[in-house]
């Protein structure tokens, strides 16, 4: 049984940063692409950013790489989203998705 379960969501205010992490049972991160999706209130699910099975990364958008950073660690089948320079703009709830499986999501608040 796969299960995705994001983590590291939270208040923080505009300007901090937070690391949201996805850590994977049944499935492996290092077999498998995956991505960060986001959803804000009364908007759409968007993407934001993905690693495919190697490694190599994918940004929705220039000023999203310029803010956000995807990465993995092998070791603990975990890809975490590093957010910097958060804005209120960026609440919503977090998402990692892997082949058709999706988390439960992880509240982000920010604010200013």
């Amino acid at each position: 049984q796969v299960q995705l379960v994001e983590s590291g969501g939270g208040l923080v205010q505009a300007g901090g940063s937070l690391t949201l992490s996805c850590t994977a049972s049944g499935l492996t991160f290092s077999k498998h692409s995956m991505a960060w999706f986001r959803q804000a209130p009364g908007k759409e699910r968007e993407f934001l950013a993905g690693m495919d099975w190697s490694g190599r990364t994918q940004y929705s958008t220039d000023s999203v790489k310029g803010r956000f950073t995807i990465s993995r660690d092998v070791a603990k089948n975990t890809v975490s989203l590093q957010i910097d320079s958060l804005k209120p703009d960026d609440t919503a709830v977090y998402y990692c998705t892997s082949d058709t499986y999706w988390g439960q999501g992880t509240q982000v608040t920010v604010s200013s």
